[in-house]
This record gives C-alpha cells, sequence and structure tokens, in this order.
C-alpha cells in the first residue's frame, strides 16, 4: 500500500490540542462520531484484549455536572497559572487556551470518555502502563480520525480528581477505568500547523541516556 506521504506527515503533525477553535454551536452527528470511534479500535491493546469501552455524553445537564467536576478539580489552578504566564510564549497561550475550554466545557457539543476494563491494584510502572497502554493508542488514533473529518478534541484529565463522581453519574461500573475525557466539536477553521517542538536529535539518546544519538 501506497500512503500519500505527505497528507500523513500533516496530519500526524497538525492534530492539534483544540480548544478555544472548537465550535460550540455546530451539531456533531452519531454517524460521524462512530466512524472515527470505529477505526480508533483498530488500534493495538495488551493482549488483544480489546477491553476499551467508550461513554459518549450529549445531555446537557450530565455535561455542566462533568464541567464543574473538571474546574473542581483544576479550575483555580488552570485560572491562577493563566493569569501568571507570558501571554506571548507558547505556554502562556496553552493555558489561556486551557482557562478558557474549563470556563466553557460544559457547552461542548459532545464528551467522549474513552473507558478501559480493569482497575490499578498497585502502583508499579508496568501495572500503570500496562493499562494505559491498552487505551491510549485508540484515543489518539480517535483524535487523527477526527482531524481527517474537520473536527478537533482534546484529551483532557482534570476531571479524574472527581473519577468516582463522574461514574456515579454516568453509571460506570466499578471495574473501568476512566482515561480522560475529550470534548469533541468542528473547528473553527482547520488551518492547523506544526507546533514548535525542539529538535528530536537533542531528546534522543542511543544505548545510554548519556549518549545523545547524534
Amino acid at each position: 500500500m501506497d500512503f500519500d506521504l505527505e497528507q500523513t506527515d500533516a496530519l500526524l503533525s497538525t492534530t492539534r490540542a483544540v480548544r478555544k477553535r472548537l465550535d460550540f454551536d455546530r451539531d456533531v452527528p452519531d454517524d460521524v462520531l462512530l466512524e472515527c470511534l470505529q477505526l480508533a479500535v483498530q488500534a493495538p491493546t495488551g493482549s488483544n484484549r480489546q477491553s476499551w469501552r467508550w461513554m459518549v455524553v450529549r445531555d446537557a445537564g450530565k455535561k455542566e455536572a462533568l464541567a464543574q467536576m473538571y474546574r473542581d478539580a483544576g479550575g483555580a489552578y488552570l485560572a491562577a497559572a493563566a493569569a501568571e504566564a507570558d501571554d506571548g510564549s507558547q505556554t502562556g497561550r496553552v493555558l489561556d487556551s486551557a482557562n478558557f475550554l474549563a470556563q466553557n466545557l460544559g457547552t461542548v457539543p459532545v464528551m467522549v470518555i474513552p473507558l478501559i476494563i480493569g482497575r490499578l491494584e498497585d502502583n508499579s510502572t508496568g501495572a500503570a502502563a500496562g493499562l494505559m497502554g491498552s487505551i491510549m493508542p485508540a484515543v489518539w488514533s480517535f483524535q487523527l480520525a477526527l482531524r481527517s473529518r474537520g473536527l478537533g478534541s482534546c484529551l483532557t484529565t482534570l476531571h479524574l480528581g472527581k473519577e468516582q463522581e463522574a461514574a456515579d453519574l454516568l453509571g460506570i461500573p466499578d471495574h473501568m477505568t476512566q482515561a480522560g475525557l475529550l470534548p469533541v466539536a468542528y473547528t473553527k477553521g482547520t488551518d492547523f500547523k506544526a507546533a514548535a517542538r525542539e529538535p528530536v536529535e537533542k531528546i534522543t539518546y542511543l544505548d545510554t541516556y548519556k549518549n545523545p544519538i547524534r
């Protein structure tokens, strides 16, 4: 199979965490959402268990309740960090947009909460990597599929500080783990660009952490 590398690379490098440019007024049809989720579940999972599940939230009251949990868990931190950040810096812009999302999260057309069957029985790195490694590839595939169809998203985790409250609200069983919350909407424009990043040679090492690859 020959891929169009220019388009593929553009998709991979311009799928941004979208906050301020989410269109809160445009509906997201079920068939588009399910099409993107169908692509998401082509992602690999540990031992091929395919133990992902997806919670879609459209109810206005439940969305606002989740948004309030989000703000209760981290809204004050985001507002303070955004106020103190350098407005002209990339970090400052990110914090400003994160604070904007916190204040407007309840009005997003749809929320998607990725779930994985299982709970962490201990705090070991291996257990955490195994559990999250079976859902995060699917989450990223979902975000890429959204981007290719003119929609945007942002993987957030602040509401997990109120995970049990969210589970009670949505009837999520005790044996399930919530891996985040994604606001999903069409984007205002699609002209996203690659972000400024360090040259990869500066953060890649060969055989030992003290030996840069180049």
